[in-house]
């Protein structure tokens, strides 16, 4: 199957002043750009921000090809979402939900550019230990996102090949040529990596949990047993 890149930027190795940044103000600046575009109410603002994330991205040495591929997937839908906006809130309002979403990707392409992917496991690790005594498992929270990194761009490619097919045979209308094919690569897709998964002994219990489950056996006998003693 052909490659296709979806949304993120790959990392892109360098040593500029972003890639030197710390891993926690990188985090912060893609959390910041996410609750500023709830709070951010001037299309001016927006643009501004939009501009500097640019210019940061710009910085980091990954070009500009790479930055308009971060966000040409997502032009469509953000054109027929501002029409719709212009249409019932005016063109401002349009403009302010535009600009905030491709804010948004541009920091996270900013992100995933200038980390490499296992450093950013890693800093997920750091973040959800602190989650560990609620029974969170911070390694298998950065093997789940790690997979649905690796899975988004698997199923966008899936059905970019199949409509390519479909239209090559000319039944690109037909929604069972398109959709039954992406679901069924879809479903051995996730087989195998649960084979794979299985195959390295993750998602079995640990010993940990082995010797758990053998004491609540031996705490919670039934009557007979407790009679018996």
């Amino acid at each position: 199957m052909s490659g296709h890149g979806f949304l993120l930027v790959n990392y892109v190795p360098g040593t500029s002043l972003v890639h030197r940044a710390p891993l926690w103000l990188k985090f912060l600046l893609v959390v910041g750009c996410g609750m500023a575009s709830f709070l951010v109410v001037d299309w001016v603002v927006a643009a501004g921000a939009l501009a500097l994330m640019c210019l940061a991205f710009l910085a980091s040495g990954a070009g500009p090809a790479r930055l308009f591929r971060a966000v040409r997937p997502i032009l469509p839908v953000l054109a027929a979402i501002g029409l719709f906006q212009w249409w019932q809130l005016g063109g401002p309002v349009a403009a302010r939900i535009v600009l905030n979403v491709l804010v948004c990707v541009v920091a996270a392409s900013i992100l995933t550019a200038t980390t490499p992917m296992q450093r950013l496991l890693d800093g997920v690790v750091s973040l959800a230990v602190p989650f560990r005594r609620f029974g969170a498992d911070p390694e298998r929270f950065a093997l789940t996102i790690a997979i649905m990194l690796r899975s988004i761009p698997f199923i966008a490619g899936a059905y970019s090949d199949v409509r390519d097919s479909a239209r090559a045979r000319g039944l690109e209308r037909n929604p069972r040529a398109l959709v039954l094919p992406v679901f069924i690569t879809t479903v051995a897709y996730a087989r195998q990596t649960g084979d794979a998964l299985a195959a390295r002994g993750l998602g079995e219990p640990g010993p940990e949990d082995d010797n758990e489950e053998d004491e609540g056996t031996q705490h919670n006998g039934t009557p007979g047993d407790a009679g018996r003693r």
